[in-house]
């Protein structure tokens, strides 16, 4: 499956941001999805991540209560609405298809990447 990610941008703080990402080839029904991120110089962190039915989610502690992950498995499609934005949430996010029914934590699982995403949140 390919991944595309969109919908990045330049927001003021407390702004928000919707991230969409689309997938061809085949449907998302047998993934879960997930959502990371990667500031300049930092390391790839997780971000949010759900189950193929969309039914479970999960959100890094710094996201919680902002960061919404959703999908329409009909229109191969999952994204991120971004609520509240702070300058830290600045980084490339990127969107990635895990080969377990959930989307977890650890990236390793995670067989396919989209390009990446800009959001840039300015003070």
């Amino acid at each position: 499956v390919q991944l595309q990610a969109s919908g990045g941008g330049l927001v003021q703080a407390g702004g928000s941001l919707r991230l969409s990402c689309a997938a061809s080839g085949r449907t998302l029904n047998g993934y879960g999805m997930g959502w990371f991120r990667q500031a300049p110089g930092k390391e790839r962190e997780f971000v949010a991540g759900d189950s193929r039915t969309g039914g479970s989610t999960s959100y890094a502690d710094s996201v919680k209560g902002r960061f919404t992950i959703s999908r329409d498995n009909a229109k191969k499609t999952v994204y991120l609405q971004m609520n509240s934005l702070k300058p830290e949430d600045t980084a490339v996010y990127y969107c990635a298809a895990s080969i377990f029914g959930i989307g977890g934590t650890d990236p390793a699982p995670y067989k396919y990447w989209g390009q990446g995403t800009q959001v840039t949140v300015s003070s």
